[in-house]
């Protein structure tokens, strides 16, 4: 599978190749202050397959954290595109910067235990209260 996708205002562009890892919607605290509330849909792709093709962005890392994500932005827009987790090869793609998003189906949902009255889980797709055991 080949995903590409931007930025809002198109500074920063991206594609990734390779298997998907894991397509979900995480209900976490954290995820729910970057997106103003509602779930984060992502999509894992493997890191050796994923590139910056215009611009670059900046990063974030929390400070007063363990183990803290890194979260990769437009420097000109601030549109979140990425999250990469220290020791996982992969390269967490937010949806809604996919050029074709329609390509994006949540196998599950994760964090559970941050819902709020307000999120909506799929109906048929499993649901874990942290992450699912590997």
């Amino acid at each position: 599978m080949k995903v590409q996708g931007r930025c809002y205002c198109g500074n920063v562009r991206y594609e990734a190749e390779g298997e998907p890892m894991m397509a979900a919607q995480c209900l976490c605290r954290e995820c729910q202050y970057i997106t103003g509330g509602g779930p984060n849909m992502f999509m894992a792709m493997p890191t050796t397959g994923f590139k910056y093709t215009a611009s670059q962005p900046k990063q974030f890392t929390r400070k007063d954290l363990d183990r803290a994500v890194t979260r990769e932005f437009c420097p000109e827009c601030g549109t979140h595109l990425v999250t990469k987790v220290p020791g996982l090869p992969a390269t967490i793609l937010k949806v809604g910067t996919f050029d074709d998003p329609s390509v994006f189906t949540p196998q599950m949902t994760i964090y559970t235990c941050d819902k709020q009255t307000f999120h909506h889980l799929p109906e048929g797709k499993p649901s874990f209260e942290k992450l699912p055991a590997r």
